[in-house]
């Protein structure tokens, strides 16, 4: 059973109103619907959001959750923005063009977010699930190819490139970025899934750090989604492959 909640995370809010919920509170909402007790992943809806207050709102739920805090995944989009990961190289970017860039806590190189991108955030317990970090990635890669297969879309991951690949005109295309953090054996970030948007953005850098990778997006291969569509579909399965990766 995935819970679900609709939430907005707005640039005033306080990080202590948007916590992990305790494991009496998540007790009493699976009540409250007539559920049994347990630690299924929370789904929250979070519309368009700051980058990096969502960012800082991830570390704070980190940093205060303990060992009977149910795992959440948090979807949502963000203004245009360029992150650079822990061990990013700004060599990748190529040129500037407006759009600002941040650095992060989260693996791999340079990516790029911006409205009609599908973000969903990742925050599970690796000790709890018993499952590597390793495995975590392979769930997410399989969780995103199980949902574009169900769309009529053949994709794939690549061992040497975490993330998620199409063919398009005879050419791979990256269409799903990953970069994970992990803190107190728990993660935070996650995963990036380019549904309908301006991809003229990763024309000005190296995307995951590759140069000449080419980027694509579901709306390329003529369907439809919003970003929130797209999420309630995916969520169910992230949760479900994570889930079946302990």
């Amino acid at each position: 059973m995935v819970r679900t909640a609709k939430d907005e995370l707005r640039p005033s809010y306080a990080l202590s109103d948007f916590g992990p919920l305790t494991r009496a509170e998540y007790a009493a909402q699976d009540s409250k619907a007539g559920a049994a007790i347990g630690l299924d992943p929370i789904v929250r809806t979070l519309g368009r959001t700051d980058y990096e207050s969502t960012w800082r709102a991830m570390q704070s739920f980190t940093a205060s959750r303990d060992p009977d805090t149910p795992d959440e995944i948090w979807s949502t989009e963000h203004a245009p923005i360029y992150t650079l990961g822990l061990a990013g190289r700004r060599e990748h970017l190529l040129r500037p063009n407006g759009i600002p860039v941040v650095k992060v806590d989260r693996g791999g190189q340079v990516t790029y977010h911006g409205p009609g991108q599908l973000v969903a955030y990742l925050m599970f317990d690796l000790h709890r699930a018993g499952i590597s970090i390793r495995a975590m990635v392979r769930a997410i890669e399989a969780a995103v190819v199980e949902w574009l297969d169900g769309l009529g879309v053949a994709a794939h991951p690549k061992a040497d490139a975490p993330g998620v690949y199409v063919m398009r005109g005879g050419v791979e295309a990256k269409i799903a970025a990953l970069g994970l953090r992990v803190s107190r054996g728990c993660t935070y970030h996650g995963l990036a899934v380019n549904v309908d948007m301006d991809l003229s953005p990763y024309a000005d850098i190296d995307p995951c750090g590759y140069r000449g990778l080419q980027v694509t997006q579901l709306a390329d291969f003529g369907i439809e989604r919003t970003v929130d569509a797209a999420g309630a579909e995916l969520a169910p399965i992230l949760a479900a492959r994570l889930g079946s990766a302990r």
